[in-house]
């Protein structure tokens, strides 16, 4: 059996897109996320064999190695590798402080770099054309007030998504990114409700973006239907304007 990996695995996208590669495919899913929770659980009963849950995180980037070497190339060929893990640290740029913002770029880009690096590694060695989806967001290509920052660090990952195509693509090896509108997640949740309404006025659509939505296109870039997409980002954000 071939195995994705998916990092925040207990979210809300990542329920989805866990719950649609099991339905609709035939990998096996290695979710990594801090702690497990009910979902994780429910999945783990369901699908003993198809589904790992390591609790894992990502602030951690300098054990990225030991993760991947102890934890997850035991398990299986690594075929795939979704990062949606995210944290989210909103202010304005007059009030940025670096404890915070190096806590988010650990997580956000540099832990998924380095699973990268690994992941790649593994599907070299297996000669397995992989498939690598980052997902950013809509605040990457319009601006937020107080999201600067946060970014920042889809903008990073879009870049080296696009690099990593080129690098690869050679070996088969695609790399693609996934930039959702908002969504009802819990990051979203912190805003209110005028936040939200005003976010929402900006879409063609005028309401949130679907996690389902968003979930199928990442399970469609996972699969054989997409062999001939990379190095590029798909939008799913209610046609913001």
């Amino acid at each position: 059996m071939n195995w994705v990996v998916v990092t925040g695995d207990t979210g809300s996208l990542g329920s989805a897109i866990i719950e649609k590669i099991i339905g609709e495919t035939s990998f096996g899913i290695i979710g990594i996320g801090r702690r497990e929770n009910e979902f994780t659980d429910k999945v783990a009963k369901l699908y003993p064999e198809r589904y790992w849950h390591l609790s894992f995180d990502l602030n951690d980037a300098d054990n990225i190695k030991e993760l991947f070497n102890k934890k997850i190339r035991p398990i299986g060929r690594i075929y795939g590798f979704v990062n949606n893990a995210a944290n989210a640290y909103d202010d304005l740029v007059t009030n940025i402080h670096l404890e915070p913002l190096e806590r988010m770029y650990r997580i956000n880009v540099f832990s998924p770099m380095l699973l990268t690096k690994y992941i790649i590694r593994d599907m070299l060695v297996s000669k397995l054309s992989g498939s690598i989806v980052h997902i950013s967001s809509v605040s990457a290509h319009t601006g937020y007030k107080g999201l600067a920052m946060y970014a920042s660090t889809k903008g990073a990952l879009e870049a080296f998504s696009k690099g990593t195509a080129r690098e690869w693509g050679s070996r088969g090896i695609r790399s693609n990114v996934v930039a959702p509108g908002f969504m009802e997640t819990a990051i979203s949740a912190k805003l209110t409700d005028e936040q939200r309404n005003k976010i929402y006025k900006r879409t063609s659509l005028k309401k949130a973006t679907d996690v389902n939505s968003v979930a199928e296109l990442v399970v469609f870039l996972m699969t054989e239907k997409a062999k001939s997409i990379t190095g590029t980002t798909l939008h799913v954000d209610n046609g913001t304007i």
